[in-house]
């Protein structure tokens, strides 16, 4: 279910009388030999998983595939799109921006998040986000106060840790993508990614490819890459007439003077908002 989307049992919260059959009763048998003669290992099992040719397909339709117009693709005649989870979402993000903090252990941390998010709760705690490197540690170390979740985390459907939950519903809302914008932590992971691309040698063309790539791990196709760079020339002329806040997409005092140098970083962390925002930056395909 963590790789597919559905797993082989569908019901993953009820696995009693009252719980669907498994789709593939053959494959659990196999699998679960195969994990108790690897002295179950959970990290050969989930190699063989995503090496399997089924995991490695594709999630494009083809005209020729009657399967997959099925409501539920159960025989997985193609990859299931399923959305990234919210904090794999999070530090995806910051990996491609080249902030995302390793370090293992330790207490929690607390991330930028919007103002007035745990004032909700009782007593209105104040929320002091982490400086430096435990700003952008990975999410397993994220603090929660079950009274006023992680705002991001609540945005797409992590659970607030309540109560225990064997699967997360998905939704799609109008938040989700005004959060991939305008989300401090968001905005600070495009600027990172913003002064990384701009530090990079060539033309935009070349540019534009290593954004892209860093964001959904592949070259962008000619499409793509004239789309991109024509929209990165419309940013470059609205900074040059002023419409575009530069100052602060560059991480300055709004509306302030602002040397060239970072006038280029501002241009390229408003593409690299856009990539951020991509559907595949956020669905496994």
């Amino acid at each position: 279910a963590a790789f597919f989307g559905t797993g082989l049992v569908a019901t993953l919260e009820d696995f009693g009388m009252q719980g669907e059959s498994p789709s593939h009763p053959e494959l659990l048998d196999w699998l679960a030999v195969n994990f108790m003669d690897s002295g179950w290992s959970l990290k050969q099992l989930h190699r063989l998983i995503v090496t399997s040719a089924t995991y490695r397909q594709t999630a494009t339709r083809t005209k020729d595939d009657t399967t997959s117009n099925l409501p539920s693709d159960r025989l997985l005649s193609r990859f299931p799109r399923s959305r990234l989870e919210a904090e794999i979402i999070r530090d995806a993000t910051l990996m491609a921006a080249g902030v995302l903090s390793l370090k293992p252990g330790g207490p929690p941390v607390r991330p930028v998040q919007p103002d007035g998010v745990t004032e909700s709760a009782f007593g209105r705690p104040k929320w002091h986000a982490n400086s430096g490197e435990d700003r952008f540690r990975r999410s397993l170390y994220t603090y929660q106060k079950r009274t006023a979740p992680f705002a991001m985390y609540g945005t797409f459907d992590a659970p607030s840790g309540e109560s225990c939950v064997a699967r997360r519903d998905v939704s799609n809302t109008a938040l989700q993508a005004l959060t991939l914008l305008n989300d401090p932590m968001f905005l600070e992971a495009a600027q990172a990614l913003g002064r990384l691309t701009a530090q990079q040698k060539g033309d935009d063309a070349k540019r534009v490819r290593f954004a892209f790539r860093r964001v959904v791990t592949r070259p962008p196709g000619d499409h793509e890459l004239a789309r991109l760079t024509e929209f990165l020339a419309k940013q470059r002329d609205r900074a040059a007439r002023q419409e575009l806040d530069a100052a602060s997409l560059a991480g300055q005092q709004p509306n302030s003077q602002i040397a060239p140098e970072l006038l280029e970083v501002a241009v390229w962390t408003s593409l690299a908002r856009a990539l951020l925002g991509l559907d595949e930056a956020l669905t496994r395909n």
